[in-house]
């Protein structure tokens, strides 16, 4: 038997006119809140209230950044100010690299001579978890330059390029 998959199942569904359910709660509640808000205060107070009230529920409901919804945005915003910030930095081989930058010749274009191993998928493994652990600087000295000896192309780091 031939059975159809659905193809778009992200898609949501019309259920008010040319609303979604999601779009009909947001229009409806920020016209509900613009009426609370013109009944409770002075008009002059009321009106720029209520025109920011209704433009933020229609970004909420139809605004869309990057192909997210506007909530989501809303969200990240909402917890990037609220959560504090820690930024770190590993500075524990700056004085190592010192010395070394001064004697270090410059590179040579190398031609690349494919390795022949019995794994691809144990190399590759390999090679990632040496770049991540390049990135994150917890590498030695020693797999350092094995990285470099075995990685398919040069690797351009700011130290290298400064050095001529």
């Amino acid at each position: 038997m031939q059975f159809q998959v659905p193809q778009f199942i992200e898609v949501e569904d019309k259920i008010f006119g040319p609303l979604t359910f999601r779009q009909f709660v947001y229009v409806g509640g920020g016209l509900g809140s613009a009426y609370i808000v013109w009944r409770l205060l002075p008009s002059y107070f009321a009106i720029p209230l209520m025109i920011a009230v209704v433009a933020f529920a229609a970004a909420l409901a139809f605004f869309q950044f990057n192909g997210r919804p506007f909530i989501v945005g809303v969200e990240s915003a909402f917890f990037y100010f609220l959560r504090g910030k820690l930024y770190l930095w590993n500075n524990t081989r700056k004085t190592e690299h010192a010395t070394i930058m001064k004697t270090v010749a410059p590179q040579t274009s190398a031609t690349y001579i494919p390795k022949l191993s019995e794994s691809k998928l144990h190399d590759l493994a390999w090679s990632l978890d040496i770049n991540e652990r390049i990135a994150a600087g917890t590498l030695t000295d020693d797999e350092r330059q094995k990285a470099r000896q075995d990685s398919m192309a040069p690797v351009r780091t700011a130290r290298s390029a400064l050095v001529k």
